[in-house]
């Protein structure tokens, strides 16, 4: 590893904010105190105060990830994805502008070694975070892209967009592909036009919860 003053650590995700929506149609997190500082005081007799927070929410909120238990009922759960399969894995960045269309097939991609790699597509969608455009005609990937990427052993696979899926259909082939072969997905990064084509480390780790397939996560990268 780079000496501190060599090494940048880039923030790839969205903050989480109260009422915030993420997906249409799902409700946006509540956020508030269990425990507040003003009351925690008569506790102590130091001047001490803590404040506990509560947040209730759906697990798809902010820049989440998807397990394999997310899409297969008999897939590994958050708790039993290998920390080997969620940080430290080398990336690359595949730039494909939302300006030039929404489906991101094959096309470049047959050329690049994503073996073990965290594969992120950059669209410039995180561009319309929070606004009523996001969840529209989103860029997506196509079922060859996914495959594709299941065949050439890509270690996880990102986006930048609404959804990984083409949400205009009612069926999720890109979900299945990928989480079928145990490749971790995470949706609605943001800031990827901030890294290299390749030569930095990614790191998206949701925490350690049997029954659930997906969660939100503090996704990075580390340069240098």
């Amino acid at each position: 590893m780079a000496n501190n003053e060599e090494t940048r650590i880039v923030d790839l995700s969205h903050v989480i904010e109260h009422g915030m929506t993420t997906y249409k149609g799902l409700p946006g997190p509540h956020i508030c105190d269990f425990w507040t500082r003003e009351g925690s005081a008569e506790n102590y007799d130091d001047g001490s105060s803590f404040q506990i927070g509560r947040i209730d929410m759906v697990a798809n909120t902010g820049t989440y990830l998807d397990s394999p238990f997310h899409r297969y009922a008999d897939g590994a759960d958050l708790a039993e994805l290998p920390l080997n399969s969620l940080a430290e894995l080398p990336g690359i960045v595949i730039r494909r502008p939302w300006e030039n269309g929404i489906e991101i097939g094959l096309a470049g991609m047959e050329g690049l070694d994503v073996h073990g790699m965290a594969v992120l597509f950059q669209t410039g969608w995180d561009r319309h975070w929070r606004t009523d455009r996001y969840g529209e005609e989103h860029p997506y990937l196509t079922r060859e892209a996914a495959e594709w990427l299941v065949a050439n052993g890509a270690a996880l696979v990102g986006i930048d967009s609404y959804n990984i899926d083409d949400t205009r259909v009612r069926a999720r082939p890109v979900h299945t592909k990928l989480l079928a072969a145990d490749i971790p997905i995470c949706e609605h990064m943001t800031a990827l036009g901030s890294l290299p084509d390749a030569g930095f480390r990614f790191s998206a780790v949701p925490p350690k919860i049997s029954g659930m397939g997906t969660f939100p996560v503090r996704a990075y990268a580390v340069l240098g």
